[in-house]
Order: C-alpha cells, then structure tokens, then sequence
C-alpha cells in the first residue's frame, strides 16, 4: 500500500505538541502490594476523566536489548516518556519467551496499566495471545511494536481479541521490495564492475536474521524477487545463489538474533572457498538488517576487500534498518545502501497511543496520519525507506 511519506513529521508533531511542559520520571517498579493490580485497572476511567498522565504506569517490554535497531527504539522511546513526565520500565527478555511472559506478570502484579511490548517470538498466535489475555485480564492497554504479532494466514485474530489493544511496526513485505529495487538498479548500473569473475552472472550470498520471523521472510524473498525483476527488465541474467548444494539459498542465524557475529561466522568461512583465487568470488551480499551486513563487512575487510579505498575492491553489501554504523559504512565506502526502518517515527507513534491509552481515550486516536492496515484499523504501519547517503 502506499505509504505517506510525512507520516512521521506530522505524527511527531503531534506528540511533541501534547509533551509541552512536563518532565521526566523513569523509575524503578514499585514493589507490588494488595492494592496495585486493582488499582492498575481503575486508571484508565480516571485519566479520561481529567486527562491526567500523572497516574500512568508504563512497562515496556523488549525481546533483547542487544539487537541495534531496537536500542535506538529504546532511546527514542525513552526521550519521548521522559519528556511526557511519566513513570515507566524496561525490561529486556533477551530474546527468550518466557522470560519476557514473567516479567509481564511482574509488572502487572507491581501495579503497570500500559503494557507496550515487542514480542520474542514474532508471527506466533498463541506466544502473542497469552500476552492478551494477561492484559485483558487485568483491563490494561497494551500496545504492540515491531516484531509480528500475526502471520498472513491468522492476520487479526490477535489484534481482534481485545479492544484495549493495538501494534504499531512496519509492513513487512515492503523492505524487501525496496530493497530489491535498490539491489537491481545499482546492478544494472554497475554490472560489468560487480562480475569480478566475467561469466555474464553476479553470484550472491544471503544472511537471514531469523527462521519464522515474517520480516525476515519477507526481506528473504523479495530482496531477491525484486532485484531479479529489474535485472531482467534490462536483459541481465537473473542472480545465482554462490553455493549450488544450498537449496534454502539463505544462511540464517540459528540464534534467531540477526547478528553481526553469525553473518561475520558465516562470511569467513565463505570466503575459504568462494573467493577469486578460485574464480568463484562471492559478488554480491544482501543482509536481512545492518548488524549482519556490518559483520560480512568485517569479513570481507579481513581480506582486503571493502576497505572504502581506492585500490580496495568492492563487494556490493545491502542492509536494512539505516543505523548510524551502516550510515557511516555507506559514507566510507564500505557499504552501498540499506532501508531506512525509522527509529524516531515509532517511538513518535507508540508514545501517542501511551497517552491515549492514558487518557482512557482509543489507542488509534490521533494516528490518521500514518497509514493503517487495509483490514485491521489497529494496526498501524510506519513507512521504510531508501537510503545510500546523505
């Protein structure tokens, strides 16, 4: 669908207009009593009454602190709750399930009233609807970001199940079309340099952040779909997979956590036999996020490739999310281009749905100017991006 691209401006706006005047009050939970959880659930009615954020409660709940764009979703969220003067807390459930349902019941048995999550395991039903219900249960706001709550196959059934209850993320198809396009442009300009070997084909390799996680899929098959479209458009053969024995035509990260050391792991011993003493470099490299797309990077550094100088080969490495390293890999040379995953338009959009959730008010209050789903109108979508520089 078509994103409007002053989504984020318009949303931020909005939010700062409504943060004048307050200040900051990141606390530790307080400790659980009789009282809290019965209060948690009177806040809402309350804060209607007198638009008061004074009683809010916020935990915040992030499937691991270590992954680099959700670290600049935390400092853009936390700016933005300082700046409104509420209480809140973060938790970091490095990346386990389990972990994260625990500290939701922590918070909630300590008196929390607006839950804002990023679930651990992304597209699952039943991982997604236990959080649900445990806020339904004790009648509190709960917000979803970034990491799927649905698949396309169950899409609703989560976000339907709770009127108090909305996601805020990204259409996921939409990064690996971008990134596709980006990948088939700069090839059909660049051809002939890319094809180190000159057999009229750019071998690829593929870094997957996670099996399951819908983002991932889709980066997966589009990045490659859509590069091939262009290439043939312009009468190029379409890309070839480096390794012929690997069918999945992917290396994934087994940990699930899209990380520089697994693309660093995997590029290193790639390049023991695929390299151009062999005549069978590797060409090309798409990486589902920047953090695999800095560690290939490192790899191909080691052999004195992409070293942003004159007499250094380039070998072509996409991204996504537009982090501050991928921008300054892309401005030294290093790197050609990721998609840009906007850390501030989030945080602007969970931030308003906080106060109105607050405010007793509906979560989609105020979000007009983003775009929502076609079918599920609590779920909102913050536009991707292009970027290879500024």
């Amino acid at each position: 669908m078509k994103k409007k691209l002053l989504a984020v401006v318009l949303c931020g706006a909005m939010a700062l207009s409504m943060l004048a005047g307050c200040g900051g009050k990141k606390e530790e939970a307080p400790a659980a009593d009789a009282t809290a959880e019965a209060e948690a659930g009177d806040v809402a009615d309350a804060a209607e009454a007198t638009g008061d954020l004074s009683d809010a409660n916020i935990a915040v709940f992030y499937y691991t602190y270590s992954d680099t764009y959700i670290s600049s979703v935390r400092t853009a969220l936390d700016a933005k709750l300082d700046s409104l003067g509420v209480k809140y807390q973060n938790y970091d459930a490095n990346n386990n399930q389990t972990t994260q349902n625990e500290q939701i019941d922590t918070a909630l048995a300590q008196g929390a009233n607006i839950l804002i999550v990023n679930i651990v395991t992304s597209g699952s039903v039943d991982a997604s609807q236990a959080v649900v219900d445990k806020a339904s249960a004790k009648g509190v706001d709960l917000i979803f970001f970034n990491r799927a709550v649905e698949d396309d196959a169950t899409a609703g059934q989560v976000l339907g199940s709770y009127d108090k209850c909305a996601f805020v993320g990204t259409d996921a198809p939409e990064a690996g079309h971008m990134q596709g396009k980006m990948i088939g442009d700069y090839l059909v300009e660049n051809f002939d340099k890319v094809d180190l070997n000159g057999d009229g084909k750019i071998s690829y390799a593929m870094m997957m952040g996670q099996l399951g996680n819908a983002e991932a899929i889709y980066r997966t098959q589009f990045a490659v779909e859509d590069a091939n479209a262009v290439l043939k458009e312009a009468g190029k053969p379409e890309l070839e997979y480096f390794d012929p024995t690997n069918t999945d035509k992917y290396q994934v990260d087994q940990d699930g956590a899209w990380s520089a050391t697994a693309a660093n792991n995997y590029m290193t011993t790639n390049l023991s036999q695929y390299n151009e003493g062999n005549g069978n470099m590797i060409e090309l490299v798409i990486c589902n996020n920047d953090g695999m797309a800095e560690g290939v990077i490192s790899a191909l550094n080691d052999k004195g490739y992409n070293l942003g100088t004159a007499d250094s080969t380039l070998i072509p490495v996409f991204g996504v999310d537009a982090t501050d390293a991928a921008k300054q890999l892309i401005s030294d040379g290093k790197m050609v281009g990721t998609i840009k995953q906007d850390a501030e338009g989030m945080a602007d959009c969970i931030s308003i749905m906080a106060q109105n959730a607050a405010k007793g008010a509906a979560l989609t209050d105020g979000t007009d100017s983003y775009n929502a789903d076609a079918e599920i109108s609590n779920k909102i979508y913050v536009p991707y991006a292009p970027y290879t520089g500024e």
